[in-house]
């Protein structure tokens, strides 16, 4: 399975020859280096909550006139994009099939924001291998201990350097992909990258410093 990253926390999950993409929001597109276009042949897309860095409407309404892929999303997601004229497929909790992919849909809690509604989030296990926690940090994420690769946001509004160290500590899993770090310069969120690389090796995890648009891993 592949998994490449274009910005923030825009994923496309790549497995037998379909393409699964997360979260094409705004800060993906901001400074013109990914375009709708990049995404023109993905075969389905998920967005798991309504905040702009996760769902950017016009530009998702691109992907999928390109793509013709179909969108899954959660109930508050999906009335959201129903008002642009897109359709939906429902998916919010329970095992869902989406080509070769198998996702544990789990209802999450997104961290407190200043003056903000959390929103309905949707977190997910990837083929019983990749957590993928979204903008949450709950205790009961911790049952996945041991997994395979954890997706950790690694800044945000909502949390500092202890708090999400420490959730990825108690997680445990043999991996981290960092994403969530849209918002810094390139040489801010190398300095950030670095220290967490640092602070996980002690406990055996690898924390793999990805950098640029479209680059990938393997699990």
């Amino acid at each position: 399975m592949k998994i490449s990253k274009y910005i923030h926390s825009c994923l496309l999950f790549e497995l037998d020859g379909h393409k699964l993409l997360f979260d094409p929001g705004n800060f993906t597109f901001a400074e013109g280096i990914v375009t709708p276009e990049t995404f023109a042949d993905v075969n389905s897309i998920i967005i798991t909550h309504t905040h702009p860095d996760h769902l950017d409407i016009e530009n998702l309404k691109k992907i999928v006139a390109l793509s013709k892929a179909p969108v899954y999303a959660n109930m508050e997601v999906g009335t959201a994009i129903q008002k642009s004229g897109l359709n939906y497929n429902l998916i919010e909790e329970g095992i869902y099939k989406i080509g070769p992919f198998k996702l544990k849909a789990i209802p999450v809690v997104h961290e407190p924001l200043l003056d903000s509604p959390i929103p309905q989030m949707t977190g997910f296990i990837i083929n019983d291998k990749v957590l993928h926690p979204v903008d949450s940090m709950e205790n009961k994420l911790t049952e996945y201990e041991g997994i395979e690769l954890l997706l950790l946001v690694t800044m945000a509004p909502f949390a500092n350097e202890l708090r999400i160290a420490g959730f990825g500590d108690k997680v445990k899993p043999k991996r981290i992909l960092p994403v969530h770090d849209g918002f810094a310069k390139p040489f801010f969120v190398k300095s950030r990258f670095q220290n967490y690389a640092k602070h996980f090796a002690k406990s055996g995890i690898e924390f793999i410093e990805i950098y640029e648009p479209g680059d990938s891993i393997t699990v």
